[in-house]
């Protein structure tokens, strides 16, 4: 095992990057930037038939979105590639040679057939279906007949009888498995391709992967990679498993599970910030000492330890995520929140595709007033929601407002006063109000709400003056007037 931290994150591309696996890059990640480490991404592509086009570019976009950067990969190089494991097969055959010659492994000519009826029985005799070894001690003459029936051999990995293999896992310490659990299990698929424990543990080894930091689901993947070091007289790495994702009813993530966004491509497009997710998932199924959940990437390069990974499942708590997403819009570049929401208002055909540059900047004013509320950038299309009606809906509340005996005195003063303006620019608007109040005598509630009830609809809002002036001067003295005569 290597002296240097040297993790990786292994995806398939077979879909795109999901909410654990980004996790399991982050925490890989951090565990080696923590301790001047390196990390590497492998891209694990023997899955021929499930992989998809454009999955690999896909988890690599999104991996980079996060702010995650890599030592060695498919795009950067490295001294241990490739990195492709379609493109290391000359390499896995080595290595199964060698375990061939040593009778290690073996040939095994069953077909599909064979074998489902194999466990069919197991199963009618309630036992845990497992191979039986029957083609364990062929001879070259059954090999032979095997072979001119048009048999093609799969490789199997001859397990050790009545072994226990141990290993000290990172979160869940002291784990231990016997062999007799596990039948002689395929290495090499009847295609030539290696399968996922073996093609694993051989790359792990050779890229000198020092701590293999995965989802707890592969615990059960570990005695098989186990074997493949010890057969091959190789160390293996340092194994920590951490705990699944649940969601707030703490049933285990599914992919069919609708109260959880879990695809990070999701989150990009509906306008989360990159270092929000970042800070989030660092903290599913790790936890900082004290309080604190705002931190920075640097920040949780400098205080990551493993020893304050969870045992206990990772709750992915929406609230959390809202919060920890609101904290970073509201302490954001305005014009970059911009950028990112008047995309979400073109698509609900709030604003024209083409923006002139008057459109444009009124568009990054109304996401600059409603910046603080936002807890992704759609978000926008709802909170601005006002500005877009052509008839006001009244809340309960407002309703009352505007029947108070003032609020026609009040509406009729500020809509002349408007109206016969040369200037119409918030601190103009706060100036109107102003010499409203002078004027009728009326203040404070009896004086705001009626305006703001009058043009929103609504008894809270955003500041009032700049709402005025996103309105526009001819809807406010419209929506003044029609109240005017309503009361």
């Amino acid at each position: 095992m290597s002296t240097e931290v040297r993790v990786r994150y292994a995806p398939s591309p077979t879909g795109h990057l999901h909410i654990g696996n980004a996790r399991t890059a982050l925490f890989n990640y951090l565990y080696a930037k923590h301790n001047n480490g390196k990390f590497i991404i492998r891209i694990e592509d023997t899955d021929v038939k499930r992989n998809i086009a454009g999955g690999e570019e896909s988890q690599l976009k999104y991996l980079k979105w996060l702010g995650i950067e890599w030592d060695e990969s498919i795009d950067v190089g490295g001294e241990y590639g490739p990195y492709r494991q379609t493109e290391r097969l000359d390499i896995y055959r080595k290595y199964t040679q060698e375990l061939l010659d040593k009778g290690l492994a073996y040939r095994c000519y069953c077909t599909e057939e064979e074998l489902e009826q194999e466990r069919e029985e197991q199963t009618a005799r309630g036992e845990t279906p497992r191979y039986s070894g029957k083609h364990r001690d062929l001879t070259p003459e059954q090999q032979s007949a095997f072979e001119a029936e048009g048999r093609v051999a799969s490789i199997r990995f001859r397990v050790p009888e009545e072994r226990i293999y141990t290993f000290d896992d990172m979160v869940k310490g002291t784990i231990s498995f016997n062999s007799k659990e596990s039948g002689d299990f395929v290495i090499v698929k009847k295609d030539g391709i290696p399968t996922y424990n073996y093609a694993v543990a051989v790359d792990d080894y050779l890229m000198k992967i020092s701590h293999v930091l995965r989802g707890e689901d592969h615990i059960s993947n570990t005695p098989r990679q186990l074997m493949i070091y010890e057969a091959l007289g190789w160390e293996p790495p340092q194994f920590g498993h951490m705990t699944l994702i649940v969601n707030e009813n703490h049933k285990k993530l599914s992919k069919r599970d609708e109260s959880v966004i879990q695809f990070i491509e999701q989150y990009d497009q509906l306008g989360y910030l990159p270092e929000a997710m970042f800070n989030f998932i660092s903290l599913l199924g790790w936890s900082p000492e004290g309080e604190e959940e705002i931190f920075s990437q640097e920040q949780l390069i400098s205080i990551f330890d493993t020893k304050r990974l969870s045992k206990s499942p990772a709750v992915f708590d929406t609230h959390k995520l809202a919060h920890l997403n609101n904290h970073y819009i509201k302490n954001a570049d305005p014009d970059r929140i911009a950028e990112m929401a008047i995309p979400h208002l073109q698509k609900a055909g709030r604003i024209a595709a083409e923006l002139s540059p008057e459109q444009k900047e009124w568009a990054y004013t109304l996401v600059h007033l409603y910046q603080e509320q936002m807890n992704s950038a759609s978000d926008i299309v709802e909170l601005s929601e006002v500005f877009f009606r052509s008839h006001l809906e009244l809340e309960s509340e407002g309703a009352a407002v505007l029947a108070e005996e003032q609020v026609p005195t009040v509406l009729k003063a500020f809509a002349d006063k408007v109206q016969a303006s040369d200037e119409f620019t918030p601190s103009k608007m706060a100036a109107l109000i102003k010499e409203v109040q002078k004027e009728t005598g009326f203040k404070g509630k009896q004086l705001f709400m009626p305006i703001r009830v009058a043009l929103t609809g609504q008894t809270h809002g955003r500041d009032l003056n700049q709402t005025i002036v996103l309105l526009g001067r001819d809807t406010v003295i419209d929506r003044l007037h029609a109240q005017v005569k309503g009361a």
